[in-house]
């Protein structure tokens, strides 16, 4: 592939000349995928979130094939603690940053993940350039914020679709918020599923020394400890054995008072989390405003039946076999148990960041594209 030689400020506009790789047997053929992309999010790296997993996988398999990709975040700036959710940090830059960012990076896609301050700086400068972009809806905000706030989450809809709007394409992980966005006027979707890595998350993962004597079934919750993630509905659930988070956040040190009972052991990572998985009997997933749960496939992939509630993200994933829905949590947790470990295995595998990465590629937009009819 041709290295880009100018930057945006230049106007320059670069058409790709080589298909992306590696492709799947069976696959539609993918047309040719930028060589140099920006990618600017407000969620990165210290955080440990869905969000900043599925970018670290995605710009990690983009390099290994040999884009050049760079991310502009909020360690790049000044930043201050999020009220409420210190874990968060937003950056505070001065206007023109991001934009000067982009022109020194000179890619050939900009893609915006968040809606966050930064996101915003960057949506200013490419609607201001002419710039085309993409977008991608990871978070359901307007539910968050309406549990944090007490505001109908309406209010916050409308920033969303004011966001979202001029994007080329909205990347979503579902086909439920899919529907969600097209009933909210959104309609330049693309889809981009989630991946696992599957060299960790596998079924023989060794079991924490906090598992030894717990009484079974050892229920199990991972991710972030915080007010949206609805983990009440999960300790309170009276289903007998021993309950177990995996994860830190806001809310922690409060539902460790309220909850004795519960097993708090803090974020894990790598073999470690998947060891929290594979020793599970069930993976409990309470949340009911997430747009996909990346947690449920690396617990599937770990051989964990999953019990949620029929809500987006596991109406999406979570078939009979491999885990159980239900209104009541604790009907979900009892039928879970019952689905067989190598199904959950055999599913959880389907999921990879190669065919996730393929699927972000395909969605960008060139900055010298035609576009075709959004799907």
């Amino acid at each position: 592939m041709n290295r880009v030689a100018d930057t945006l400020a230049d106007g320059m506009r670069l058409k790709p000349t080589d298909e992306m790789r590696p492709r799947m047997a069976g696959e539609v053929k993918l047309r040719p995928v930028p060589e140099r992309i920006a990618i600017v999010s407000d969620a990165w790296l210290p955080q440990m979130n869905g969000v900043v997993r599925t970018l670290g996988a995605t710009c990690a398999a983009l390099r290994e094939w040999g884009h050049d990709v760079t991310v502009i975040s909020p360690d790049q700036f000044f930043s201050l603690p999020c009220p409420t959710y210190p874990e968060i940090r937003l950056a505070l830059c001065v206007p023109g940053a991001v934009g000067r960012l982009l022109e020194g990076v000179g890619p050939d896609a900009v893609h915006i993940a968040t809606e966050g301050l930064l996101g915003l700086a960057a949506r200013r400068y490419c609607m201001a350039n002419g710039v085309p972009f993409t977008t991608a809806y990871h978070t359901q905000f307007p539910e968050y914020l309406a549990r944090r706030t007490h505001l109908p989450s309406g209010l916050f809809w409308r920033y969303i679709r004011w966001f979202h709007a001029p994007a080329e394409r909205i990347m979503v992980a579902t086909n439920s918020i899919r529907e969600e966005l097209r009933l909210h006027g959104l309609t330049k979707l693309h889809h981009w599923t989630r991946g696992v890595d599957l060299a960790c998350f596998t079924p023989d993962a060794i079991s924490p020394i906090e598992y030894a004597g717990l009484p079974r079934p050892i229920q199990l919750y991972v991710g972030r400890v915080a007010v949206e993630k609805n983990l009440e509905a999960f300790l309170e659930c009276p289903y007998p054995g021993s309950k177990v988070v995996v994860g830190d956040g806001p809310a922690r040190a409060k539902l460790e008072r309220e909850f004795p009972g519960a097993h708090f052991i803090g974020a894990r990572s790598g073999r470690d989390l998947a060891g929290c998985y594979a020793g599970a009997d069930v993976f409990v997933f309470p949340s009911r405003t997430d747009t996909f749960g990346l947690v449920m496939i690396e617990a599937l992939a770990c051989g964990t039946p999953v019990a949620a509630y029929p809500v987006a993200g596991p109406i999406d994933i979570v078939g009979e076999r491999v885990g159980a829905l239900s209104e009541d949590l604790e009907r979900a947790i009892a039928a879970a148990l019952y689905s067989n470990r190598a199904d959950c295995a055999d599913f959880g595998a389907r999921f990879s960041w190669d065919a996730a990465t393929r699927q972000f590629a395909a969605g960008l937009v060139p900055l010298d594209e035609d576009l075709p009819p959004p799907s």
